[in-house]
């Protein structure tokens, strides 16, 4: 059996489906309701990976920083900082959130979720037009969603969250860079022209 062909697009409203379901219903109902008026305001931009035009995946983005403020402490920070050049020049680091990310309950478990977050690590390293170190996450506050985003090599800001409703989480993307030639060859899901 040959593997399905994905195409990953922009979200745009002719591709809203009530038929996507990842089991969460905060994700299922930011996808239907919340999604194009977010993007009308250009406060995220949502992608879509398709087969046979079904959505089977997507994943929201925007800016973001990472400021003093994330850590407990402004040795935390500095310690953050350490391997930054002129890091006293930087009262804030850029950054782009993943604001939301889900696959439907009928692709899960095939890896889809870890294949677009190194497609967006890839991205961000080899087709960035702007400044972004970072990508960061308030991942929910459950053992799957925080299990899922520490096997893909995101690291906690604080423990001072452990009770709260999510969890600020980050990857540095200069790791990406540092270890370029250890990485194996990925094709690249999203178009160079989409981001």
């Amino acid at each position: 059996m040959s593997e399905p062909e994905y195409q990953l697009k922009r979200l745009h409203p002719d591709h809203l489906s009530s038929d996507f379901n990842c089991g969460s219903t905060d994700l299922n109902e930011f996808l239907i309701n919340d999604a194009i008026p977010h993007q009308n305001e250009l406060l995220t931009v949502t992608y879509i990976l398709t087969v046979s035009n079904q959505i089977v995946a997507f994943f929201s983005l925007s800016n973001d920083l990472i400021s003093q403020e994330d850590f407990t402490s402004k040795s935390q920070f500095k310690k953050f900082t350490k391997n930054i050049p002129y890091p006293k020049r930087y009262k804030y680091l850029p950054a782009v959130k993943i604001g939301r990310l889900g696959v439907d309950l009928k692709f899960s478990g095939k890896g889809l979720g870890s294949q677009i977050v190194l497609m967006m690590k890839n991205s961000f390293t080899t087709n960035n037009k702007t400044g972004c170190r970072f990508i960061t996450v308030d991942a929910y506050n459950n053992p799957d969603t925080l299990n899922f985003y520490e096997k893909n090599d995101f690291e906690f800001f604080t423990s001072e969250d452990e009770q709260e409703d999510t969890r600020a989480m980050y990857f540095d993307l200069i790791r990406i860079i540092l270890k370029k030639s250890e990485m194996p060859s990925v094709t690249t899901l999203l178009p160079a022209s989409a981001m």
